[in-house]
């Protein structure tokens, strides 16, 4: 008698997001730096990024791809109730960027608040969120990733300045009751994994409770390749087992994008076809938290995502953190 089974799912309404006009190349890095366009497309698969104003901030980002999002939803900013926002690169130590983002966006009601889960943030946030809707706390959630991560990087070290870039992403997700099936529409599943031993690999030196600086990021980038795609695997199986799916339900895989052959070597072990695998590393470099949405947002504007594909968003970030979400878009 499961026929009269139902669920609360997370339902996408709309997604948005928003780039800094400025674009750097990496011509133009190679310029100011020891480095080519060779060197970096070779490695990365990065030949842009693009790079906030100077009076341009991660909340001005945010309320950019949140309008966006709630445009394309067709809902006004105050259908929403809960804002959860994914940043490594707050404006201030206090108080969260979200709450900035809400007051644009003309909300006074409801709860916002930031996330740290460095580039697995955006799939921590939409997990948040989800379980938030799902418990009926709340109706309808803003989930965004946004980043301004030139203003953290060390300009002079090429290891890691070529990898980054600023941008911002949002999802509007609605609580609806559905079948409770596999073939429901919203998020079916999200893993979550955390392991601190890995800090030396990806951190940044400095924070208001230890140095009382901003400070630059640091990265072991083999190190962090190592870990990599075992762990965005791992996550990804998991989804697959939760739901009694497999690679080949998926529609499309849309994984953080930081690095081209992570995400190559990932698809290849989940056996996912490349022609599965949404790529935006090219255009818009790591954008950490902000790098998942962007690329959603790419795919759905060009129509490759359409209502009813199944798609798995994946990320590894500094922590080491990692996760996956599963969704019927």
């Amino acid at each position: 008698g499961g026929c009269f089974v139902t669920a609360i799912r997370s339902v996408v309404l709309g997604c948005g997001s928003y780039l800094p006009q400025k674009v750097l190349t990496n011509a133009e890095l190679a310029a100011r730096i020891e480095t080519s366009d060779d060197w970096i497309v070779q490695r990365t698969g990065i030949r842009q990024r693009h790079i906030a104003a100077d009076d341009e901030f991660t909340s001005h980002l945010g309320i950019n791809a949140a309008r966006a999002a709630l445009a394309d939803a067709g809902l006004d900013a105050q259908a929403v109730d809960l804002i959860v926002l994914a940043t490594s690169t707050p404006d201030n130590t206090f108080p969260a960027t979200a709450v900035a983002i809400q007051n644009g966006l003309g909300i006074h009601h409801g709860a916002a608040f930031d996330l740290q889960a460095v580039c697995s943030g955006f799939i921590f946030a939409l997990a948040t969120a989800d379980n938030f809707l799902r418990s009926g706390a709340y109706k309808r959630a803003l989930v965004i990733g946004a980043e301004t991560f030139s203003r953290i990087l060390d300009w002079e070290d090429r290891t890691t300045c070529v990898l980054f870039g600023d941008g911002a992403g949002a999802v509007v997700l609605e609580a609806q009751e559905q079948p409770g099936k596999n073939t429901d529409r919203g998020i079916l599943t999200t893993h979550l994994r955390s392991d601190g031993r890995h800090k030396s690999k990806l951190y940044v030196d400095g924070g208001p409770g230890s140095t009382r600086t901003v400070g630059h990021l640091k990265m072991e980038g083999r190190e962090v390749f190592k870990h990599a795609v075992g762990m965005i695997t791992d996550v990804s199986v998991d989804a697959f087992k939760a739901t009694g799916t497999t690679a080949d339900d998926l529609d499309w895989f849309i994984p953080h994008q930081a690095n081209k052959r992570i995400i190559d070597a990932s698809a290849h072990k989940l056996h996912i076809a490349p022609q599965k695998v949404v790529l935006t590393v090219d255009l818009h470099g790591n954008t950490s938290a902000a790098s998942i949405p962007l690329a959603l947002c790419v795919a759905v504007k060009d129509g490759r995502v359409k209502k009813g594909d199944l798609v798995m968003l994946e990320a590894m970030g500094g922590g080491f953190t990692w996760g996956s979400a599963l969704v019927r878009w």
